[in-house]
């Protein structure tokens, strides 16, 4: 395939001027969803960029988004490289957003975006090479289409999840759906626990649910133009919202809205990478991991740890070992 390109948003929250606009606009600094910690960098973004240079050099861009800020060490003149400014592609009247939601819904206005592209976070590193058959085959999107009720949870997260089915059902017609793309809803590339979750709960007449991953996303952009064709209002709602709320819907509305329309490949994910949970129980697993690249992909969340700035420098020690070479992207 030609033309595929990779979004990443990032935002750097130790930035003074980002502070002093975060602590304007909070609602409640009690709220564990406007906490400092929720935005802390852990200094690995230059090995995000090591890493798609060495292990997937057929990306064509990476449209890299911030509110204005670039990294010192960032060579901006690099030509793979799109610097997107939030005011590039939000209305400016909504402007400053301090949630990811409002970010990542309307990110196929991004000029030049490719219709194939994969969306990552900054704690989705590659550790080890990919191919463009790893994300999209037949140029479709690589994905697992598995029913999972909804339940239980972050409250907040529980929320959204609701709001996008809410949103898909209204959309689509869950036996009409299946019945239109059987094979792709009962491949034998998923594992007997995923196939036993739709054969179970198929006779429901609504979807419940879908089984989330934490990976990298591929995407067709019309996927994006669709879901807002039709339902602008229910998004626009979130683009309002500065800070996580209850009403907003999220960007796995429209991985949702694309295994719905049956514009996927059936996948196994659990052979591209590997999630695991910050801790500090799980640091020296998770830089061994990192060192020995044992997965095309690692992604590390953010968790509890009372060390920060030990755990940290664990993890620079391990992606230095794993990627020593300066990127194109570093100065």
């Amino acid at each position: 395939m030609e033309n595929i390109d990779i979004v990443i948003p990032w935002v750097d929250g130790g930035d003074p001027e980002w502070q002093k606009s975060f602590k304007e606009f909070t609602p409640n600094p009690e709220l564990s969803d406007s906490k400092f910690e929720r935005y802390r960098d852990w200094d690995l973004l230059k090995y995000w960029f090591r890493g798609v240079e060495q292990y997937a050099p057929w990306v064509r861009k990476i449209h890299f988004i911030t509110c204005g800020q670039t990294p010192s060490w960032m060579n901006t003149n690099n030509p793979k490289l799109n610097l997107i400014n939030h005011s590039d592609y939000i209305e400016h009247s909504l402007l400053p957003v301090f949630s990811s939601h409002p970010i990542e819904l309307p990110i196929h206005k991004i000029k030049d975006l490719a219709e194939h592209f994969i969306y990552f976070n900054d704690d989705f590193f590659l550790i080890d090479d990919v191919d463009e058959i790893d994300f999209f085959t037949n140029s479709l999107p690589n994905d697992s289409a598995i029913m999972n009720p909804v339940s239980g949870g972050d409250p907040m997260m529980l929320h959204v999840a609701i709001n996008n089915l809410d949103c898909i059902n209204r959309n689509f017609k869950k036996h009409d759906v299946i019945k239109g793309a059987l094979p792709k809803w009962f491949s034998h590339k998923y594992n007997k626990g995923g196939l036993y979750k739709n054969a179970v709960l198929l006779p429901w007449p609504n979807f419940p649910g879908f089984l989330d991953h934490h990976l990298p996303q591929p995407y067709l952009k019309k996927t994006l133009d669709d879901a807002w064709a039709k339902e602008r209002t229910y998004l626009e709602k979130t683009l309002s919202s500065k800070f996580r709320s209850i009403s907003d819907v999220n960007m796995y509305l429209f991985r949702y809205w694309q295994l719905c329309k049956g514009d996927f490949y059936p996948t196994d994910l659990k052979k591209l990478g590997k999630y695991f949970d910050l801790t500090d129980e799980s640091v020296d697993a998770i830089s061994d991991h990192i060192i020995k690249g044992e997965s095309k992909v690692i992604v590390v969340n953010d968790g509890e740890v009372k060390d920060f700035e030990s755990t940290k420098e664990n993890l620079i020690q391990a992606f230095q070992k794993r990627l020593p070479r300066k990127s194109s992207f570093e100065l």
